[in-house]
């Protein structure tokens, strides 16, 4: 079998595209999928997303974890597959998607999306944390010193430690000194730290403001692969209207053989 693929990359966040509208890709393949992830043996990506047909809306997202099982949203994965329909001529500037957890709303202008992510009307507050799911199930920590802090030994402790087999994403987070967040993801199914999580970002984002390290609204978020912007609305702890924003960019284009 062969099959096109393409390369994209949100904020570092990298993803092998598929278009299978053709419903030709082996979907049930955790092997292929995790060798295709493979940074050695494969492609190399932190996932790998199928573009699919929707009777109700322009596509549908279907995405696996660089372990080749199917994962839950992945907000990165979410911005690149609408840069990925819009190269494919699917939609123009504006779309509407279904991924596993829902409907999504998306805008790309230039290498730019913003993607509606899924409301949140719950967070827990934990000892020196917080967790919430965005889409995906996300550990959210304060920490100082994020730069030299071993995120793979703490988010692995931590993922396996505090939340079982089925895990959770573990972000760390540190304050800037003009108003914005560093953060640091060790994401569950890469079992490794990645250079952005889109989940993740949107949970540190909703985090700060519910904690009051922020009174804004609108906050800035640098991961080690870029900047990302997240907006949303508050009322009595619910939160909605939640914007994902940044740069979504295609690499390259190849031929995969199995």
């Amino acid at each position: 079998m062969e099959n096109t693929f393409y390369k994209y990359q949100g904020t570092g966040n990298d993803f092998v595209m598929i278009d299978n509208r053709n419903e030709q890709f082996a979907k049930g393949d955790t092997e292929l999928i995790a060798k295709i992830c493979h940074r050695r043996f494969g492609v190399g990506a932190d996932g790998l997303i199928l573009l699919e047909n929707d009777d109700n809306t322009d596509f549908r997202m279907v995405y696996y974890n660089a372990d080749g099982n199917e994962g839950s949203m992945c907000g990165n994965g979410g911005r690149c597959i609408v840069a990925f329909a819009h190269f494919l001529d699917i939609i123009k500037k504006d779309t509407v998607f279904i991924a596993v957890d829902g409907l999504h709303e998306a805008t790309i202008i230039g290498d730019v999306v913003s993607l509606k992510m899924t409301d949140v009307s719950e967070i827990k507050e934990k000892s020196n944390a917080l967790f919430m799911n965005t889409g995906s199930p996300h550990h959210v920590q304060l920490v100082e010193g994020l730069k030299s802090f071993n995120v793979v030994k703490e988010g692995a402790r931590m993922r396996y430690g505090i939340y079982g087999e089925k895990g959770s994403n573990i972000n760390f987070v540190e304050a800037t000194t003009n108003g914005a967040f560093d953060i640091r993801t060790y994401e569950r199914g890469v079992e490794d730290e990645t250079l952005s999580c889109g989940t993740g970002v949107t949970a540190v984002a909703l985090s700060m403001y519910h904690l009051g390290n922020t009174k804004d609204k609108t906050i800035a978020i640098n991961a080690l692969g870029g900047d990302l912007e997240v907006t949303f609305e508050e009322e009595q702890g619910i939160y909605s209207n939640i914007f994902l924003k940044g740069e979504a960019k295609q690499v390259f284009k190849g031929e995969l053989t199995w």
